[in-house]
């Protein structure tokens, strides 16, 4: 979809920050998620996916989903960046917010990340969600090999497409009920 297509049902703009590429095939999913669950299907709704360095403003969506990579506790800075931009337009419409980076099982690092709290606050967020990433040490610098490997990080393909695609189905289906009549 590209935002000048004209559309019958709300229009989603899907945000997502990633360094190697995993938290885009997550929001990638999202995306596919959104559209044809059939809360979305009834709702004839589209989703539009932009990175963060170049997303648009929230206006003109009926809904905002965004979603970073989790390095070291925090959500990389583009995406924090694009929300604390547009935080009084997020605030006025629907918003959810994902998190991409524990590995393993089980999970590593198990903690939520330190920027999530105050980002829900800050745009009035209906729910976060965690879903695991994927460590491919070949698509990392050195620095980061040598940091993982200190760290023993378990390497693969964590991600869980059967719940983000059920998340979506989730999201999708709050914004029917939020709709009216």
């Amino acid at each position: 979809m590209t935002a000048s297509e004209p559309v019958d049902g709300p229009r989603v703009l899907v945000v997502v920050a990633t360094k190697h590429g995993s938290t885009r095939g997550i929001a990638e999913a999202i995306v596919r998620g959104l559209a044809d669950c059939a809360a979305g299907r009834e709702l004839g709704l589209t989703a539009l996916l932009q990175e963060a360095e170049h997303a648009p403003g929230p206006a003109g969506f009926a809904a905002v989903v965004v979603g970073s990579a989790v390095y070291v506790g925090r959500w990389r800075d583009p995406a924090r960046n694009w929300v604390g931009a547009h935080a009084e337009a997020l605030r006025e419409r629907p918003v959810w917010l994902f998190s991409s980076g524990p590995i393993g099982a089980p999970p590593f690092p198990p903690d939520e990340p330190h920027d999530v709290a105050p980002l829900m606050q800050l745009t009035g967020a209906r729910g976060h969600r965690v879903f695991p990433g994927r460590l491919d040490k070949d698509l990392l610098s050195f620095g980061e090999r040598a940091m993982v490997t200190a760290m023993r990080a378990p390497t693969g393909d964590f991600r869980d497409w059967d719940a983000v695609g059920a998340w979506a189905g989730e999201v999708a289906a709050e914004l029917r009920a939020l709709r009216p009549g």
